[in-house]
C-alpha cells in the first residue's frame, strides 16, 4: 500500500506537471476529508494529516479533549494517552493525538479521489491563469478545436483553451478543425470554469508583433514603430523611424525585394501594408501618411482645442487616390498621425480662397495687398472653366497662390496661439498655486455644476479659475451650464482666496548672545591662552605692540630690533590681521589683543624677501619666500 501511494504520487507529478507542494497539499486535504467522512467528525474539530513520502506512510491527528473516562473516542482521549503526544497535557486540555482508523488506506483511496482531482484542477487553472496573464500582448500558436457562429475554440499549451470571437477574426478568414492559428493574447479573465483567454487577429498589436518577429532591426531597437493604423483584412499603415543614423527604416521593414513585408502580408491574408517614415514635422508626416498620393501642401490649424486640423491640398488627379476607397486612405492617415485631415483639390482650394477674398470683410486688407496675385489666379481659373488646357506653369502659379494665402493665415493663427498663451500666463499669475491642489467639492459649488465640470475635465479649483479667466465661453458652452451657474462660478473665482486654507507663518527663532557674555567669553579665552603659554611674551612682541601704538619706551634699541620695526612699517600691513586698539584702553588691554605675528626679512645672499610667521612661544617659525 505504501509503494502504491508513492507510485501514484509520482505519476500525478509527471502527468500534470504541477509543483510537488501542490500535490502534497492536495493529498493532505484529501486525507483530512476522508477521515471526516469515515468517522463522521465535526467540521469544527481540528484534523491534520501528515504524510511521509519517503516511506509512503501517513497518519491522521485529531484534536481531542483530555478526560478521565472516554465516552466518545472521536472527541475525547485519556490523560495517559494524551501525555504521549504532549507531556504538559492536563485534564480539560485540547491535544492533537493520532487517530488513524484501521483499514484507512483503502477507505481514503476511495473517498479522497474526488477531492484530489478537484485540488489538481484548481492548481492547473491557477497555473494556466498565471502563465497566460504574462502572455498578454504576445503572439501564441494553437490548434482549432471547434468552430461556430460565435467564433473559434483553440487548444493551447498547458491544456488550456482560448476563444477567438468573430469580431476578433479577419472578416473573410475561414478556419477548419485542426488548422494551426497564430493570434495575439488580447485579454485573460478568471472564471469559475477556468481562465478565459481571448485571442485576436484584428488587434493592431498583432501587426506590431509580426513586424518584430520578421524584422530583426525592430526586435533589437534599431528601428522603432511609432504608430500603427489598421483596418483588418484590407489595409494598414505603419510609421517607423530609425534610432541610429545611416539606417533606412522603411527599407529594413520591407526587406530585399519585399521579402519581409510579404511574409506578414501572407499571414494577414493579403492585407495591404503601407510602411512610411515618421517625421517630427507634422506637415511632412501627414504628407507621407497620405501616400501613395502626391501632395501640393499641408497647412496646420492648431487653434481648435478639441482637435488639431490639417488642410491638405492635392492635384486634381490625386484627389481620389488621397481619399481612397470609401475614404479609407484619409481615415487611416488621420488615425496614424492623430490629426483631423481635410483634403481639397488645388482648383477647389483656389476657388474657396477667391470667393472668401471677394465676399468676406475680414479678408479685405489681404485682398488689397495681393490684388495682382488674385487677378492672375482668377484669369487662370476662368480659362479652366472655359475648358481650355492649362500648362504646368499655370498649375504652379495656382499652387503658389494657395500657399501664399494659407501661410498668411497660418501666421495669423500663430499670433492667436501666442496671445492665448500670454493670457494663460497672465491668468496663472493671479491664481494662487495652492488652488491647483484643491479638488472641487460641494462646499465650493452645487453638486449639479460639479458633475458637469468634472465630466468636462475640470477637476480642481485652479483649473476652473484658469479656464474661466482665459476662455469663459467654453464653460458657458457646456451642456447644463447657464447664466445662473456661470454667476456662481464667477463668485467662486473672484473670491478664490477664501477656499484656500491659510498657511501658518514660520516662527523665526533667533538666539542672541548678550554683549557682556561675549566680552566675558573673549576675556576668558584670552586668560586661558595666557595660562597655556606658561611664559611671559617675548620682549620683541612687546616692542612690536608699543611700536604700533606709537608708544615706544625711551630705551636703547639694538640694530636688529630697529630693522624689524622699519620692515613692519613698510610692508607688514598685508600680512597682519590685528585689531585696532581703542583709544581709551590702557597698555595691558592692548597687549592682550589677539594678533598674528609676521616677520619680513631681506636675504641679501638669495636676493629675496622672506616672510616668517612667529609663534607665541618662540619655539619655531615657518616662512614663505617671496621675490623682492
Amino acid at each position: 500500500m505504501k509503494n502504491e501511494i508513492i507510485l501514484a504520487f509520482n505519476e500525478v507529478l509527471e502527468e500534470k506537471g504541477l509543483p510537488k507542494e501542490v500535490i502534497y497539499h492536495a493529498l493532505e486535504s484529501a486525507m483530512v476529508s476522508a477521515y471526516r467522512k469515515s468517522v463522521n467528525a465535526s467540521s469544527a474539530q481540528q484534523v491534520v494529516a501528515k504524510i511521509d513520502l519517503d516511506k509512503g506512510d501517513f497518519r491522521i491527528f485529531a484534536e481531542k479533549e483530555v478526560v478521565q473516562s472516554v465516552q466518545d473516542d472521536r472527541t475525547e482521549v485519556l490523560l495517559e494517552v494524551a501525555r504521549e503526544y504532549d507531556a504538559n497535557a492536563n485534564l480539560g486540555d485540547m491535544v492533537l493525538v493520532e487517530s488513524t482508523p484501521e483499514n484507512f488506506g483503502r477507505v481514503a483511496a476511495q473517498t479522497a479521489r474526488q477531492v484530489i482531482q478537484q485540488k489538481i484542477r484548481e492548481a492547473e487553472r491557477q497555473m494556466q491563469l498565471d502563465y497566460y496573464a504574462k502572455q498578454i500582448g504576445e503572439i501564441i500558436s494553437g490548434v482549432v478545436q471547434a468552430t461556430g457562429s460565435n467564433g473559434l475554440t483553440i487548444g493551447l499549451e498547458m491544456k488550456a483553451e482560448g476563444t477567438m470571437p468573430r469580431k476578433e477574426m479577419i472578416s473573410f478568414e475561414r478556419f477548419r478543425i485542426h488548422d494551426r492559428v497564430r493570434a495575439l493574447v488580447a485579454e485573460v479573465k478568471d472564471s469559475p470554469r477556468g481562465p478565459q483567454i481571448i485571442l485576436s487577429r484584428t488587434h493592431r498589436d498583432f501587426l506590431r508583433r509580426l513586424l518584430e518577429n520578421e524584422v530583426p532591426e525592430i526586435f533589437h531597437g534599431i528601428v522603432e514603430i511609432r504608430s500603427i493604423a489598421r483596418e483588418p483584412g484590407q489595409r494598414a499603415k505603419v510609421a517607423v523611424s530609425a534610432t541610429q543614423q545611416g539606417i533606412d527604416p522603411v527599407g529594413a521593414c520591407v526587406g530585399q525585394r519585399g521579402v519581409r513585408i510579404q511574409a506578414i502580408v501572407r499571414e494577414l491574408h493579403d492585407e495591404k501594408i503601407d510602411v512610411i517614415e515618421w517625421n517630427k514635422d507634422p506637415r511632412i508626416y501627414i504628407a507621407k501618411a497620405l501616400s501613395p498620393a502626391r501632395v501640393n501642401g499641408v497647412y496646420l490649424n492648431e487653434t481648435n482645442h478639441e482637435a488639431k486640423t490639417a488642410l491638405v491640398v492635392v492635384p486634381e488627379d490625386q484627389l481620389s487616390l488621397a481619399i481612397g476607397r470609401d475614404g479609407q486612405n484619409a481615415r487611416l492617415a488621420a488615425r496614424l498621425t492623430g490629426w483631423r485631415i481635410d483634403i481639397k483639390s488645388l482648383s477647389e482650394a483656389v476657388s474657396d480662397w477667391l470667393f472668401a477674398l471677394k465676399n468676406e470683410d475680414k479678408y479685405a486688407e489681404k485682398a488689397q495687398q495681393f490684388k495682382d496675385e488674385i487677378a492672375k489666379a482668377e484669369e487662370i481659373m476662368a480659362r479652366k472653366t472655359e475648358g481650355r488646357i492649362l500648362n504646368m506653369d499655370d498649375y504652379d502659379r495656382l499652387a503658389k497662390f494657395v500657399d501664399l494665402m494659407e501661410r498668411g493665415l497660418y501666421a495669423e493663427r500663430q499670433e492667436i496661439i501666442a496671445a492665448r498663451e500670454k493670457a494663460v500666463q497672465e491668468a496663472l499669475q493671479t491664481i494662487p498655486k495652492a488652488a491647483f491642489n484643491i479638488s472641487l467639492s460641494a462646499e465650493i459649488l452645487p453638486q449639479a455644476i460639479l458633475t458637469i465640470l468634472t465630466d468636462s475635465g475640470i477637476q480642481n479649483l485652479g483649473d476652473l479659475a484658469l479656464e474661466y479667466k482665459t476662455n469663459p465661453d467654453s464653460i458657458l458652452g457646456l451642456p447644463g451650464i447657464g447664466p445662473k451657474a456661470l454667476e456662481k462660478i464667477d463668485d467662486v473665482v473672484k473670491d478664490i482666496a477664501r477656499f484656500i486654507p491659510a498657511e501658518p507663518e514660520p516662527v523665526e527663532e533667533t538666539a542672541e548672545v548678550p554683549e557682556e557674555a561675549a566680552v566675558e567669553k573673549t576675556e576668558l579665552e584670552m586668560a586661558t591662552e595666557e595660562k597655556l603659554d606658561g611664559v611671559t611674551k617675548p620682549e620683541e612682541e612687546t616692542v612690536e605692540a608699543e611700536a604700533e601704538t606709537g608708544q615706544v619706551k625711551d630705551k636703547e634699541l639694538s640694530f636688529e630690533e630697529m630693522f624689524k620695526l622699519e620692515s613692519q612699517k613698510i610692508s607688514g600691513k598685508p600680512f597682519e590681521e590685528e585689531e585696532e586698539p581703542d583709544e581709551d584702553s590702557d597698555k595691558e588691554d592692548k597687549k592682550k589683543k589677539k594678533r598674528k605675528y609676521h616677520e619680513i626679512e631681506y636675504d641679501p645672499d638669495r636676493d629675496m624677501t622672506l616672510v616668517k610667521k612667529k609663534h607665541k612661544r618662540g619655539d619655531g617659525d615657518w616662512g614663505m619666500d617671496d621675490e623682492s
